[in-house]
């Protein structure tokens, strides 16, 4: 950024025009002040690093949870609403129990894991926010370091335990309906909303009273082509899950729900009339897929732009060449607009688009990790440069 050098004459550095007005000396955002927003150990370094890693594994167990889990357990549910119905036509209650326990076995694991994969990235984009407004967040330099270890502790915690609920159950758990990973789960959202609560407090401070005691240097005002690409490129995918969404809602949503209600009623009249309930039953699944992507591609487009506007911010940090850094940023907008797409197109397509989607999705991974590694290099230089503090 240029640096605005007051004019020769009466208006020199320093002095007052006729107006009134103090000639400003912008500063300029050399390396020296870029580090200096970026300290050894500090609040804003560990979310960062905590924030890039908490996204990028929640993504990498979403890739995985989505290869080998997700068509297997919708494969399975319609198979046990099979049974059901037909244990409802041979009027077997045990056998119509039967069948809706393995139901809501199946749905608590797969629930389970799309709370894992949702929590882990949601608790990474807010390290990432809470990372930008850490020089507005009037504590001091140690409580606000303790407080972003406090909420990445209970970033890690929280996912494991949602992981661990449908494995671990009620099993030598003190309680009669709470498990042991679902107390771990509670107590890890107990530590986030502390530190949220903590990181508040700092900003109430700060602008109640607009006196702080150790603050961070603000952010470098940075106007590279990898900020502008992301900002931009981030503004449109949220932009297009908007309307996406607002597409859905108005165009499909109550005719799903209207198709949902005669299904269901149809699957019930074969029952009783003791007739074949397999159409039925496949028409049920096909309406929920039909219904799963259109809302995982509406998500997924909101979550990745709001991920590209999170990292445009900490692209100083990243300390590449040129053509890595770009190469990076292209590959993260690519497969934040390849996942959606052949998500819907999965129903015309079949498992070639949910193939390439899963696709998309390892290259927002890889394009993560590799910004992940410019921030470690960047702080590995900065720490190894002479008079650093350990």
């Amino acid at each position: 950024m240029a640096v605005w050098e007051p004019p020769p004459g009466p208006l020199g550095r320093g002095q007052r025009g006729p107006a009134g007005a103090a000639a400003r000396v912008m500063p300029q955002d050399t390396p020296a002040n870029v580090a200096a927003t970026f300290p050894a150990m500090g609040a804003r370094r560990l979310l960062v690093f905590g924030g890039i890693a908490l996204i990028a594994g929640g993504m990498l167990f979403g890739d995985i949870f989505a290869v080998f889990v997700l068509h297997q357990n919708g494969g399975r549910t319609g198979e046990a609403l099979l049974a059901a119905a037909h244990a409802v036509a041979a009027q077997n209650p045990s056998g119509v129990k039967a069948a809706f326990d393995q139901i809501g076995s199946s749905l608590e694991d797969r629930g389970t894991k799309i709370d894992t994969h949702v929590h882990m990235t949601d608790a990474g984009y807010l390290a990432l926010l809470l990372a930008l407004i850490q020089p507005y967040v009037a504590l001091s330099a140690a409580r606000k370091k303790f407080l972003a270890k406090l909420f990445l502790l209970g970033g890690v915690f929280l996912p494991v335990g949602i992981f661990l609920i449908h494995y671990v159950g009620l099993a030598y758990s003190p309680f009669p309906v709470i498990g042991w990973a679902s107390i771990l789960a509670d107590s890890a959202g107990a530590l986030l909303i502390t530190a949220l609560i903590g990181e508040a407090w700092g900003l109430w401070n700060h602008f109640r009273s607009m006196r702080v005691g150790a603050v961070e240097a603000e952010l470098p005002e940075d106007r590279s082509w990898e900020r502008r690409t992301l900002l931009a490129g981030g503004t449109l995918l949220v932009l297009f899950g908007f309307l996406h969404g607002a597409w859905y809602a108005g165009a499909m949503l109550y005719e799903h729900e209207a198709r949902e209600t005669r299904i269901l009623n149809a699957m019930l009249d074969a029952a009783t009339a003791n007739a074949e309930a397999r159409p039925s039953v496949n028409d049920y699944g096909a309406l929920q897929a039909e219904k799963a992507v259109n809302i995982a591609a509406h998500s997924h487009l909101i979550e990745f732009g709001l991920l590209a506007i999170l990292l445009s911010f900490v692209q100083p940090y990243v300390f590449l060449d040129a053509e890595w850094k770009r190469c990076w940023v292209n590959l993260l907008l690519a497969g934040s607009v390849i996942l959606p797409v052949f998500v819907l197109l999965e129903l015309r397509i079949g498992l070639l688009a949910g193939g390439i989607a899963d696709i998309g999705g390892l290259m927002v991974i890889i394009a993560l990790v590799g910004m992940l590694v410019g921030v470690l290099r960047y702080s590995g230089k900065l720490d190894a440069e002479p008079g650093a503090t350990p």
